[in-house]
C-alpha cells in the first residue's frame, strides 16, 4: 500500500487517525467487521474509531490496528517502536493479505508487553520476539503442530539465549514474559500432538518464566492453562487444585475475563469427576462473569481471544459430552452449527466429537458416527494426535459384538493410524 498518498498524509497531519485507518482498511479491501475480528475488537468499536476525527485515542488500540494493517506507526501518532508493523515479507499479494488479516485473531506486541516496564532500547528486541510467537500462534489453527513444534522450540531457545545475555533486571523481566508465552505455545503444540508429558513440562516452564517476570496475571494464565490440560485428559483433582492456585494468584482485582475463563476450566474438571451439580454451578458463574466483560475493548494480555457467551456454551457442550447429558449438548446449538465455529479446524473437530458423544448418549448412533468420522478426517488431515485420541475414546464408549457398517468403517479408518 502507498502510505504517501496525499489524503493519508493530510489526515495524519491533522491528527485524524481514524480517517487514516479508514483509508488503509478500504484500500486493503477489509470490512469493519473483518478488521475488528483480526484485532480482537467489535465492528462497532472500529466504526467509532474511524469516526473519531480528533482525540483522545486509546494508544493500545491504535497500535493493534496499525500493526495488523502494516501501517507505519507514525501515521497514527505513535513512535516507531510502539506498534510493530505486520510482516510484509511473507510474499502475499493484496488479496492474500486481506484474507490473512480477516482470519487472524491475535494480540499485537504492544498490549503483550505493556504490563512490564521497559527501557527504550529493549522494546524493539522484546517486541520482535513476541511478534514471532504471535505469528506461530496464528498458524496453529490450520497447520499440523509437529510442523510448527521444531520452529517454536528454536524460537524459545533464542528468547532464553537473549535473556541470559541481558544484564538489566527490567529487560530480563520483559524477556521472561516473552519466554513464558513461547513456552506456553510449545505446551499447547505438545498437547495437540497428544504428548502430555512434554506439554506439562513446557507449561511448567511457562509458569516459572511468568514468575520470573513478576507478572501475576501471566502466572495465573499459565497455571490455568495447565489446569485446562489436566481437566481435558480427565485428571479432575490436579485440575481443580491448579484452578484454585490460579485464582489465588489473580487476587481481588482480576479482570472479568480471567474469572470467566477459569470458571470454564473448573467446570471441565468437575465434568471429568462426574460432578454435574458443581459443573453446572461453575458454568453459571462463568456466564454471569462473562456478562461483565467490556465487549468493546480487546482482551487484556495474555488473553489473545475474546471471551463471551459462545465460549461458555462451547464449554457446556464439552461438559455435557463428558457427563453423558444430551440436553446440555443440544440445549443451545444443533449439530450443523457448533458453537465457536471458526477457522481453527482442530478445535472444530474436537467440538464435533463432543456433539457426536451427545448423539450417542441420545441413542442416535448413526448421527454420532457421521460427525465423529468427519472429525477424524480433520484430525488426520492436520495430524492432530489429540483429535485422534479423542476419537478413540469416543469409540471405546460403544460396544457390540455385531457393530453396524458405519462403526466398522470408523474402525478401519482409525486402524493403523500413526501420527
Amino acid at each position: 500500500m502507498n502510505w504517501s498518498k496525499q489524503a493519508t498524509r493530510d489526515a495524519s497531519r491533522e491528527g485524524n487517525y481514524g480517517r487514516v485507518i479508514q483509508l488503509a482498511r478500504k484500500e486493503l479491501g477489509l470490512t469493519q467487521r473483518q478488521l475488528g475480528e483480526a484485532c480482537g475488537i467489535t465492528q462497532s468499536a472500529v466504526s467509532r474509531l474511524e469516526q473519531r476525527t480528533a482525540g483522545p485515542y486509546k494508544m493500545d488500540i491504535l497500535a493493534r490496528v496499525a500493526g495488523h494493517l502494516g501501517m507505519p506507526p507514525r501515521l497514527v501518532g505513535l513512535a516507531d517502536a510502539t506498534a510493530a508493523p505486520a510482516a510484509r515479507s511473507d510474499g502475499r499479494d493484496p488479496v492474500e493479505r486481506r484474507e490473512f488479516l480477516a482470519g487472524a485473531v491475535a494480540a499485537a506486541a504492544t498490549p503483550a508487553l505493556a504490563a512490564i516496564p521497559a527501557t527504550e532500547g529493549d522494546f524493539g528486541q522484546a517486541a520482535a520476539l513476541s511478534m514471532a510467537t504471535t505469528a506461530f500462534r496464528r498458524m496453529d489453527g490450520s497447520t499440523p503442530s509437529r510442523y510448527l513444534a521444531e520452529a517454536v522450540l528454536a524460537h524459545l531457545r533464542l528468547v532464553q539465549t537473549v535473556a541470559a545475555a541481558v544484564a538489566d533486571h527490567e529487560q530480563r523481566r520483559r524477556l521472561a514474559a516473552v519466554g513464558s508465552e513461547a513456552a506456553s505455545l510449545a505446551g499447547w503444540l505438545s498437547w495437540d500432538m497428544d504428548d502430555h508429558g512434554s506439554a506439562r513440562t513446557w507449561y511448567g516452564s511457562a509458569i516459572k518464566a511468568a514468575r520470573r517476570a513478576g507478572n501475576d496475571l501471566l502466572t495465573a494464565y499459565q497455571v490455568g492453562s495447565l489446569a485446562q490440560l489436566e481437566a481435558d485428559v480427565g485428571n479432575a483433582a490436579p485440575a481443580l487444585n491448579l484452578t484454585r492456585s490460579a485464582r489465588r494468584q489473580l487476587g481481588a482485582d482480576a479482570p472479568a475475563i480471567a474469572e470467566a475463563w477459569l470458571a470454564t476450566v473448573e467446570a471441565l474438571a468437575y465434568a471429568a469427576a462426574g460432578e454435574q451439580r458443581l459443573c453446572d454451578r461453575a458454568l453459571m458463574r462463568s456466564r454471569a462473569t462473562a456478562e461483565q466483560i467490556a465487549v468493546e475493548e480487546p482482551p487484556p494480555w495474555p488473553w489473545v481471544f475474546t471471551f463471551n457467551e459462545s465460549k461458555v456454551a462451547a464449554c457446556r457442550l464439552a461438559c455435557g459430552a463428558r457427563l453423558g447429558l444430551p440436553k446440555w449438548v443440544f440445549g443451545t446449538y444443533d449439530d450443523t452449527a457448533p458453537p465457536g465455529s471458526s477457522a481453527h479446524a482442530k478445535q472444530q473437530a474436537l467440538r464435533q466429537l463432543d456433539l457426536a458423544s451427545g448423539h450417542m448418549a441420545a441413542g442416535r448412533l448413526e448421527a454420532g458416527y457421521v460427525l465423529a468420522t468427519q472429525a477424524v478426517e480433520a484430525g488426520l488431515r492436520y495430524r492432530s494426535g489429540r483429535v485422534v485420541e479423542r476419537a478413540r475414546v469416543f469409540r471405546r464408549a460403544y460396544s457390540s459384538t455385531t457393530p453396524p457398517k458405519i462403526v466398522r468403517d470408523f474402525d478401519d479408518r482409525l486402524h493403523g493410524v500413526y501420527l
